[in-house]
Parts: structure tokens; C-alpha cells; sequence
């Protein structure tokens, strides 16, 4: 396994965000992390990659623990958050290599497969909203990344950009790369996905993989989660 995750229980003061969550993700595969607005999606990814303490569990990213061995577990994590969180001042192409080489890492020709290497030496701070997630994904994939976290990534793509993305996203995969990617573009995960992870309030709800991916993503969505609203 490429992670596991124990008993994992994050709270914002009196509020739990995650509740006690367990689930563990396997080399290869590419996992939806699907819920309402409010189910702990982002917190999850947060604290996965290292940006969020938990108050109890455990999060071991191929073999060390993140709170024991922080800097070598994070370096294994690539975590593209939202809204991407860029160096305005760097080029495209600094930003990138800087990620990569605070990994131990080289960004290799992950410009060039994500449709970014006409705009390497742009600086970010110039850059539309779209261009944002392209550079953000392209940092998470750099470097010895054995876990890819997206939160809400492939939002804002256009066409060519977002099938860049998912033939990237699988190339990782099948090199042995474990991705989780929270959308709400149900059309692209089933597309791109073989695990269904879905959250409410904090906890799993369920975890569903191989054929029953292939079912239509909304129905099993409105089976599991009820329509309250912002909670």
C-alpha cells in the first residue's frame, strides 16, 4: 500500500471535520473523493499531505509515518490544493523546478505533457485562473511523488488541457503512483477513475471500486448522501 490512513480525527474547534477515518490506497490506482460541500473532502487532502495537524490517528505515506518522519513522507506527497497556491514572482517553469528540487527531484518534461512549456517563462502572477491548475497540477506530479493529492484540480480546464491532465494523471498511476482527486466533474471521474471514496460529515460512507465505478456516479451519490443543504 502507498498510504494508510488510521483513525484519522481533525477538528476546528468544537467541530469535527474528519471523524475517525480509515482507508488505505494502493499503487496504481486512481481514487474520487466524492461528497457534499462541507464533508471533509479538503481537510482530508490537507492533512494528508501534511498542512493540517490531525488531534488523533495516523497517516504513513509508503512506509513513514508523517509524524515521526514528516520531511521524507511529505517529499513522497504532491498536493495541488485550491485555490493553487503558486509563487507569483516565479516563472512557470522556476516554480516548477523549485517544487521539484525541494523534493530531491527534476520536473523532467512535465511542462511539455501538461501543455505548459510555450509559457515556462511566464511569470505566475500572470496567469488565468485555468493556467493556475495546470501549473498546480504539474508541481504535484514532480519529483519521487508516490501519493498525488488534487482538491478540485480539474476544475477550469479547457478541452485539450483536460485531456493533458488525464493522460498524465494515468501515466503516474500505472508508473505506481496512488492519486485521490476530489470533483464534483463526475463525467471526467468516471472516465478516469477505478475507486469511488465518498464522504459526509466527516466520515466514509463508502468505498466502492472496479465494476461499481462504472455505474453512473450521480445516482450512487443521491442514494448515499441526503439533500440538507450547507451544514
Amino acid at each position: 500500500m502507498i498510504a494508510q490512513i488510521r483513525e484519522l480525527t481533525i477538528q476546528y474547534g468544537k467541530r469535527t471535520a474528519v471523524d475517525a477515518l480509515d482507508v488505505e490506497l494502493a499503487a496504481g490506482e486512481i481514487a474520487l473523493l466524492l461528497g457534499p460541500n462541507g464533508a471533509g473532502k479538503s481537510t482530508l487532502l490537507a492533512a494528508v499531505a501534511g498542512a493540517v495537524l490531525p488531534v488523533k490517528g495516523s497517516i504513513v505515506v509508503d512506509g513513514q509515518d508523517l509524524a515521526t518522519a514528516p520531511r521524507s513522507a511529505r517529499a513522497m506527497v504532491g498536493f495541488a490544493d485550491q485555490p493553487p497556491q503558486l509563487y507569483d514572482f516565479f516563472t512557470v517553469e522556476e516554480h516548477v523546478g523549485f517544487v521539484a528540487e525541494a523534493r530531491g527531484g527534476s520536473p523532467g518534461d512535465i511542462l511539455a505533457k501538461l501543455g505548459l512549456a510555450a509559457i515556462a517563462n511566464r511569470p505566475c502572477r500572470e496567469l488565468s485562473f485555468g493556467m493556475r491548475q495546470r501549473v498546480g497540477l504539474a508541481a504535484a506530479l514532480v519529483g519521487p511523488v508516490k501519493l498525488v493529492l488534487l482538491d478540485e484540480t480539474l476544475n477550469g480546464l479547457d478541452p485539450h488541457a483536460a485531456r493533458h491532465a488525464r493522460t498524465t494523471l494515468r501515466a503516474a498511476a500505472d508508473a505506481g503512483a496512488a492519486v485521490v482527486m476530489s470533483t464534483h466533474l463526475l463525467g471526467v471521474a468516471e472516465s478516469l477513475c477505478d475507486r469511488v471514496l465518498v464522504m459526509n460529515k466527516g466520515q466514509l460512507v463508502a468505498d466502492r471500486k472496479g465494476a461499481e465505478v462504472r455505474t453512473a456516479l450521480e445516482d450512487l451519490y443521491v442514494s448515499l448522501i441526503p439533500d440538507e443543504g450547507p451544514t
